[in-house]
């Protein structure tokens, strides 16, 4: 079978694509015939050894949709032929699948409905399981409450709005005013370019005095912004930045509304099966849509890393072996 491998860390030029043999799942996993792959940061992250590495070579890619080739000895609740999707990356990192064929744990899989589309299932994973574990896990989002979306148009971002929206918040987002009609299609009731001036200013008006919850993937560049955003009570959940030391300029302003801060890992999800399967329904009833970007066969992963790292699109990128 085909699929793209890297012997050594390093830049986008490291992966390639080899013949290599068809994994045999081990008795807890099942092997996946691939139809769609997502492209994730985190995926460029173990490809230049910024993450713990794990042994070379290997084949990157944690998330995964595709049919069901072959069971694994002690799998219950699976059959050849069935069409599932998941994530590798909570309690670890499972990686593999930009190839034909990969093996994937049993606990890291759910079925996938037959009316939801492989390709953007090949999307979710990471980036809408990450928002199920940050606003209904974390924040414990509500119906009617305000929440702040940092970032809409992005994978994770674009997941979390229609997630608010489905569950019956109202959701604010920042995006690049070329996103903004299509954020607001996801179900986003307000969306704000995130660089105007006034943005503190503005998302105080339009959540009427606060927002009830945040999700922010650049902590380093909004830390003390939510405070200033953040209702009495609010919960901030924190799921990344760029530089790893975000700190406040008035730490007062989130003690004096007892603002709660929750940092959050997709490694430590303590079972994916909860997020997936929720995430699975919601795209089954229409609630979700991973809006995908551009597809990339094998041969065009290298590009497909370089560009979700500096590109600018809406949603996800996806491997199509």
């Amino acid at each position: 079978m085909k699929a793209v491998r890297l012997s050594e860390h390093g830049g986008p030029e490291v992966l390639s694509v080899e013949e290599v043999d068809r994994p045999e799942p081990g008795g807890h996993e099942l092997l996946v015939e691939v139809e769609a792959a997502g492209v994730n940061p985190v995926d460029t992250y173990f490809r230049d050894g910024s993450y713990e590495p794990v042994g070379l070579p290997f084949t990157p890619g944690v998330d995964v949709a595709g049919t069901v080739a072959e069971v694994g000895e002690f799998v219950e609740g699976f059959d050849e032929g069935d069409r599932v999707y998941g994530t590798g990356i909570g309690g670890g990192a499972a990686q593999g699948a930009y190839a034909e064929f990969a093996t994937v744990p049993e606990d890291r899989l759910v079925h996938l409905p037959e009316g939801v589309d492989a390709t953007e299932a090949g999307g979710a994973g990471v980036a809408a399981c990450t928002s199920w574990r940050a606003l209904v896990d974390h924040a414990g989002l509500d119906p009617a409450e305000w929440c702040l979306v940092h970032g809409g148009s992005g994978g994770v971002g674009h997941a979390a709005v229609q997630l608010g929206a489905s569950v019956g918040a109202r959701v604010i987002t920042t995006a690049a005013p070329e996103y903004h009609d299509a954020v607001r299609d996801l179900g986003a009731d307000v969306v704000l370019d995130y660089g105007r001036d006034d943005l503190a200013d503005a998302v105080l008006e339009a959540s009427n005095g606060g927002v009830d919850a945040v999700l922010d993937h650049r902590l380093d560049d909004y830390l003390q912004f939510d405070a200033d955003v953040a209702a009495p009570d609010a919960t901030v959940v924190g799921i990344g930045e760029n530089e790893p030391d975000p700190g406040f300029s008035n730490d007062g302003v989130a003690r004096s509304k007892d603002v709660g801060y929750k940092f959050m890992s997709m490694f430590n999800t303590p079972g994916l099966r909860v997020p997936l399967g929720g995430v699975a329904h919601l795209m089954d009833a229409g609630d979700i849509s991973i809006e995908v970007a551009r597809t990339y066969d094998l041969e065009e992963a290298p590009e497909a890393q370089r560009a979700v790292m500096e590109d600018s699109f809406l949603g996800k990128l996806v491997v199509v072996p």
